[in-house]
């Protein structure tokens, strides 16, 4: 009589990203963090005391950080120009899929 063995499963892999992890990847401070937050820029998933963050997120901040170190805007300035940037990139896609479609 053959019993079954059944290997442990390991909990599925997070799309979220810790507040920790976040400073280290996005190389941005703390308080920039706290910032585009309580702008609304991010929106973060709360658990318990902890915020989370969505990698896509993550990357805008990289993106927003290096802008604001590299040409010195203020946040709110950066997350302007990373908003236009992204439609931008959004309206050059499209075009794309477009000529592609004809």
């Amino acid at each position: 009589m053959s019993m079954l063995v059944r290997e442990p499963t390991l909990p599925a892999p997070s799309a979220l990203v810790a507040w920790a992890q976040v400073v280290e990847i996005a190389r941005i401070g703390p308080d920039r963090v706290a910032e585009v937050i309580e702008l609304g820029w991010v929106e973060p998933v709360r658990s318990g005391a902890d915020f989370l963050f969505r990698m896509d997120d993550v990357l805008r901040m990289r993106r927003l950080s290096r802008l604001c170190a590299d040409i010195g805007l203020s946040t709110i300035a950066g997350t302007i120009v990373v908003d236009l940037i992204e439609r931008v990139e959004r309206l050059e896609n499209e075009i794309t899929e477009l000529k592609r479609l004809l």
